[in-house]
């Protein structure tokens, strides 16, 4: 075979992939995990993680998707960030969460495309350590309007703050979240208690981004697990060895899926000091490269169960 053949076959390689990773970013999916972190005794919390939808106003099939996932009947909603493809996406975004908005407590913290639109950008930049750069002249979002949308609905903002979300059934969650780490926007709140926070059978640590330094001040401050987002579970992903990067500083074997921080899980041997973390790989992808390899956009049914119960 000549150099001609051979870049040909290549390049008919790399087109075939390519389409592949374009149809796999509309091969939603809901993952289910079950975590034995309650109390002995508690019935089970279904928690809906939803995460990095990046939305745009053309994305039919995943809006008809985000609509279909009050079917679950979550007990809760945890939102973590990331919700804007688009400057205009407000309507059909409030639109397609609506059925949650309106029958399930929720709660939620800003990701960077929570704030700032989405810029073109040289793709190799993300298989870098760290992707970030400094966006020249960022177009605002309407974040506080996304903001006020979720809270008219009762969702508990945990923008550097803690608060409590009481379920349909009366028990009660603890709660605290920062602002988005890949921001440097994070700020861990003062030590203690939300109100109503001392009869809760579970609390939990919320942020966009996982990286090392909010993962380590949220199990210090005790939570039972922390919910993240952000890494889009590496999007390009190899089959048998998994993400190639995290888009922060969290080790890719933790891209996404249910973890322990810092050590194994903590129903595994060793894992006895760690906390409970759950990483979701997220709906989106950048609007401007639509595409995802090994890595389904996703979003994850937590069944949330006692400690002496089996998983």
């Amino acid at each position: 075979m000549g150099l001609l053949g051979a870049l040909g076959i290549a390049g008919g390689v790399a087109a075939g992939g390519l389409a592949y990773a374009h149809l796999e970013s509309k091969l939603f999916t809901v993952r289910h995990r079950t975590v034995p972190v309650l109390p002995a005794g508690e019935s089970p919390v279904r928690l809906l993680h939803v995460s990095d939808l990046h939305l745009t106003p053309a994305q039919r099939t995943k809006q008809q998707w985000i609509r279909g996932l009050a079917a679950l009947e979550p007990d809760l909603v945890v939102n973590t960030g990331d919700n804007f493809g688009h400057r205009q996406a407000l309507a059909p975004l409030l639109d397609v969460l609506g059925p949650l908005l309106r029958t399930t407590p929720g709660a939620f913290v800003m990701g960077s495309n929570d704030y700032f639109a989405p810029q073109f950008k040289n793709p190799a930049r993300y298989l870098l350590p760290d992707s970030r750069e400094e966006q020249k002249d960022p177009e605002a979002l309407p974040t506080q309007a996304l903001a006020r949308a979720f809270g008219d609905a009762g969702w508990k903002d945990l923008t550097n703050r803690r608060d409590v979300v009481t379920l349909r059934d009366g028990r009660r969650v603890g709660l605290v979240g920062m602002d988005d780490p890949h921001l440097d926007f994070d700020v861990m709140p003062a030590p203690g208690r939300a109100d109503g926070e001392d009869d809760a059978v579970l609390r939990l640590g919320v942020v966009h981004a996982p990286y090392v330094r909010v993962l380590d001040q949220l199990r210090s401050d005790g939570v039972d697990a922390i919910i993240a987002g952000h890494t889009h579970g590496g999007q390009l992903c190899v089959p048998f060895y998994g993400a190639l990067v995290t888009n922060c500083d969290i080790d890719r074997g933790r891209a996404s899926g249910l973890h322990g921080w810092p050590g194994p899980r903590p129903d595994e041997p060793g894992g006895e000091d760690s906390t409970w973390l759950h990483v979701s790989a997220g709906a989106g992808t950048s609007p401007y490269w639509q595409i995802r390899f090994a890595c389904r956009p996703e979003a994850t049914l937590l069944t949330l169960v006692a400690r002496d119960r089996s998983h």
